[in-house]
């Protein structure tokens, strides 16, 4: 039997704790459903279906978009909409957007990835989605002032069975460590 199956994928940056923890909890107290399977996370490649023979290929191509990155540092600071085109408050990037560009598009050329991306890629960590407004604005309100700064050696491939929580595969450590 083959291994034709399709795989949901998606890789990320992790946001590290304390932060982590107190973004995904701020989601949760928001009402958002996806707080108790996503954790906190800067999306490099949102969910995507592939091929379960194409893994080792795709994985073969994260080794080499995470080697030519060096380490870099995001800077977390302050809330973001993408109201009214789509119902979401986050938090920005100060500092690590052009890195954070340059991942996503190294890992979107790959060809066993193939992805209608209906907006441009945006980095940020997602703090509220598919909640009510008055949600949504006490969480922009709330997280206003947020701030943190962490260093980023590595991203990380996650899967995704169809039902409960993202599963992570394999980290990719940065500049070839």
């Amino acid at each position: 039997m083959g291994n034709d199956l399709q795989t949901r994928i998606g890789i990320a940056i992790d946001i590290p704790e304390p932060w982590g923890e107190l973004l995904t909890q701020r989601r949760a107290a928001a009402g958002d459903p996806q707080a108790a399977y996503t954790p906190a996370h800067v999306t490099l490649l949102g969910p995507t279906e592939v091929g379960g023979e194409a893994l080792p290929r795709i994985e073969r191509h994260l080794e080499t978009v995470a080697a030519a990155q060096q380490p870099f540092t995001i800077h977390l600071r302050g809330t973001g909409t993408f109201r009214p085109i789509t119902e979401v408050v986050f938090v920005t990037l100060a500092v690590g957007i052009s890195e954070c560009e340059l991942l996503a598009e190294g890992i979107a050329s790959s060809a066993d990835i193939h992805r209608d991306l209906r907006f441009p890629y945006h980095p940020h960590v997602t703090v509220a989605q598919e909640v009510p407004a008055e949600a949504l604005d006490a969480v922009f309100d709330d997280l206003a002032g947020f701030s943190a700064k962490f260093h980023v050696a590595s991203f990380t491939l996650f899967s995704h069975g169809g039902e409960g929580p993202w599963r992570r595969r394999r980290d990719f450590p940065l500049g070839g460590v």
